[in-house]
């Protein structure tokens, strides 16, 4: 297994899933975006985007489903929710709500606030997108005003997903918004040793490649 993958980017999900698995894998860590700066990428991903999961014929670029393949192979590490179970769908839900409701539009945020040139740089935008993310974490506040996680009473790929997020919006600083129950969620999850040997492992990693170890998001806006 090979993973490419940018700091704190969407590819961290399954940098994240990898850790909790435990299995062996090979980390690219690349300069953001490196469809940009690395010659040949498109010939690994053609979207240029992170991440890029290789295995042996296999190419996934989505980090949920990442998250759904790597759960699935390792069977006797409880990280999914099987199908039977009474919480499956919500499983599914949850994991795939990560990244189509959540993370949208933080990264249409992270676009017109940070990475457009300045001429084409949008507040209006920004605000908008940032008001219509807090509104769609109402769901998830309500979820886990009664519960640690999101399904099954336990820890699962659908609080990866979710949780990348959370942290991309502490990445774009805009967690003074959260309400108290994300506010746990989060520091809960940032306790588990595979969230730890992941931010630990990605940063090791870029050092060593000369890439710049600071999240994108969290960089200057370039002018």
């Amino acid at each position: 297994m090979k993973l490419y993958h940018c700091v704190n980017a969407r590819s961290f999900r399954a940098l994240w899933a990898l850790e909790e698995i435990g299995t062996d894998y090979e980390l690219v860590v690349l300069p953001f975006p490196p469809r940009q700066h690395v010659p040949g990428f498109l010939e690994i991903n053609p979207l240029g985007t992170v991440p890029a999961f290789v295995e042996d014929d296999l190419v996934m670029t989505e980090s949920a489903a990442i998250c759904q393949y790597l759960a699935d192979k390792a069977p006797d590490v409880p990280l999914a929710v099987p199908p039977g179970h009474r919480d499956h769908g919500a499983y599914l839900n949850w994991l795939h709500h990560g990244e189509a409701t959540l993370t949208f539009p933080q990264t249409i945020v992270l676009r017109y606030r940070q990475f457009e040139p300045p001429q084409r740089r949008q507040p209006q935008v920004v605000e908008d997108y940032a008001r219509w993310y807090f509104a769609r974490l109402r769901l998830l506040k309500q979820a886990l005003a009664s519960r640690d996680y999101l399904c099954a009473d336990r820890f699962t790929m659908a609080d990866i997903s979710v949780g990348y997020a959370l942290m991309l919006t502490e990445d774009l600083a805009l967690d003074a918004g959260f309400a108290p129950e994300l506010r746990v969620y989060l520091d809960r999850l940032k306790q588990r040793p595979a969230w730890k040997r992941a931010q630990a492992i990605q940063v090791e990693a870029a050092l060593k490649a000369g890439v710049d170890p600071v999240a994108p998001a969290r960089r200057p806006a370039v002018e």
